[in-house]
């Protein structure tokens, strides 16, 4: 399995680097050098483009199987990606359910408090009422005492 991961690593590298300025820049110079090699008669042009095209051939076929395994470790890591985004979003699902939870309760307990606020107005009411009455009482029952000639 390690030994997978050092390859994977190195697939992911040469892809990178394939795909640097610093790769054309070399690849241009090789096959410059190929054909001022063929221009300045040290090697004989079938022979240059049968190294060259044996040599661009293997590159392209090793080059393929990179990109192919960078593009397989692309594809697991978006799988990863796309079960934590699923987790995440049912996690969110719950917390809308406890918020509105939540929210029902609140709405709940301010109508609690809101009939209690009433009932204790309507007591304070009634017991204002029995109060004054009971002074009207007592004021008539002193007078009845003491009835003034």
């Amino acid at each position: 399995m390690k030994e997978l991961q050092k390859i994977e690593k190195m697939a992911v590298s040469v892809t990178r680097w394939v795909g640097s300025g610093s790769s054309l820049v070399i690849h241009t110079l090789l096959f410059i050098g190929s054909f001022l090699a063929v221009y300045t008669h040290v090697v004989d042009f079938d022979r240059m483009l049968l190294i060259l095209t044996t040599v661009v051939s293997l590159e392209a076929i090793y080059l393929a199987v990179f990109i192919q395994m960078t593009l397989n470790l692309q594809g697991a890591s978006i799988a990863e990606v796309s079960e934590d985004v699923e987790e995440i979003q049912e996690d969110v699902g719950e917390i809308q359910e406890n918020v509105e939870e939540l929210q029902g309760d609140v709405e709940d307990i301010s109508v609690e408090e809101f009939i209690e606020e009433t009932e204790e107005q309507q007591q304070q009411k009634v017991l204002t009422s029995i109060r004054d009455d009971l002074q009207r009482l007592i004021g008539d029952v002193d007078r009845l005492k003491n009835p003034r000639v």
